[in-house]
């Protein structure tokens, strides 16, 4: 009898140092914070600066550059933990499927007064392209072409479907896929030329201004009714951390915030780890705000843990 109860004290001790061992590996899992971006100007700094402030209150981060389908579907995964460049109605086909399946869920609106729509420079503009129904009669001078970002992205998508169900009489354009910087480039040589040329442009971005465009009208609504950007988490991450969901629900930023953090990075050619550090340090007024209640990952206060790191 006695070796029983000798027997199982061990197990219930063995069991509890297995239980205690496993505390330490939950809480490591949710120290790590796993950033995905679009290599969008604003989306990036924007991250560098969430994830500095993570690192400020002891997370270690990790961030992921990839196309959208990509970052969903790492979303989905658990391989990624946060998204910021979550544009919406312009990803809702894409971020759509996720979300009926349940595994991506949006926080909030971390950024208003957005714009992500088919653009023309404005001397095209003022001869009379002042819609997107106004293209088809004016193809030849656009060579039926509309130039577009990285394949798979949302606006080319939108731009995609429209000429394949022949809206606005797009029947026989095609889309020019790029990068960012591929379709400015294009549109610089056309502005020096002072050529015909429509593309997908959006604001904030410095694109608005490097060029004097404007953006077409889109009376049959292909590109949504208003846009705004969602802060968008994996499924069971406001559970598994709570404390860093907190900052995620309370942060959100301005167009003209992000303008300066554009024009720094993309004009200036700065890092954006070092954009981050620099504005956190010059606008704690505003970071107490997205930390309020959050704590540091030791507990304390996440407003006192961040002011000492940058005073010091």
């Amino acid at each position: 009898m006695n070796k029983i109860k000798l027997i199982s004290t061990l197990l219930i001790v063995l069991l509890g140092f297995g239980l205690f061992a496993a505390v330490p590996q939950a809480a490591a899992q949710n120290d790590t914070i796993n950033f995905g971006y679009v290599q969008w100007p604003g989306v990036t700094v924007k991250t560098h600066v969430a994830a500095k402030v993570a690192e400020y209150l002891g997370y270690e981060t990790k961030m992921t550059a990839a196309p959208e389908t990509v970052i969903f579907k790492s979303l989905e995964n658990k391989d990624l933990d946060v998204f910021l460049g979550n544009w919406l109605p312009t990803m809702e086909k894409t971020f759509s499927e996720y979300q009926k399946r349940g595994v991506v869920n949006n926080v909030r609106v971390n950024l208003e007064d957005v714009v992500y729509r088919t653009a023309v420079p404005a001397y095209v503009y003022e001869a009379g392209v002042k819609s997107l129904s106004d293209l088809q009669e004016n193809a030849d001078k656009f060579g039926s072409k509309i130039y577009g970002l990285e394949p798979g992205n949302a606006g080319n998508i939108v731009i995609q479907d429209a000429i394949k169900n022949n809206t606005y009489n797009l029947g026989d354009w095609s889309l020019q896929s790029s990068s960012t910087a591929g379709m400015l480039s294009a549109v610089q040589r056309a502005v020096n030329n002072e050529e015909w040329i429509a593309f997908n442009g959006w604001k904030p971005h410095y694109m608005n201004l490097m060029f004097d465009l404007k953006y077409l009208e889109d009376p049959e609504g292909i590109w949504g009714e208003s846009d705004s950007v969602y802060t968008t988490v994996r499924e069971s991450y406001q559970e598994e951390n709570p404390n860093f969901y907190k900052f995620l629900e309370q942060f959100k930023v301005t167009a003209p915030i992000q303008n300066v953090w554009i024009d720094e990075y993309q004009n200036k050619e700065r890092d954006p780890e070092a954009i981050a550090e620099e504005w956190i340090a010059n606008n704690l007024d505003i970071v107490n705000q997205w930390v309020f209640g959050v704590k540091s990952t030791d507990g304390r206060m996440g407003r006192k843990v961040i002011a000492e790191i940058v005073n010091n």
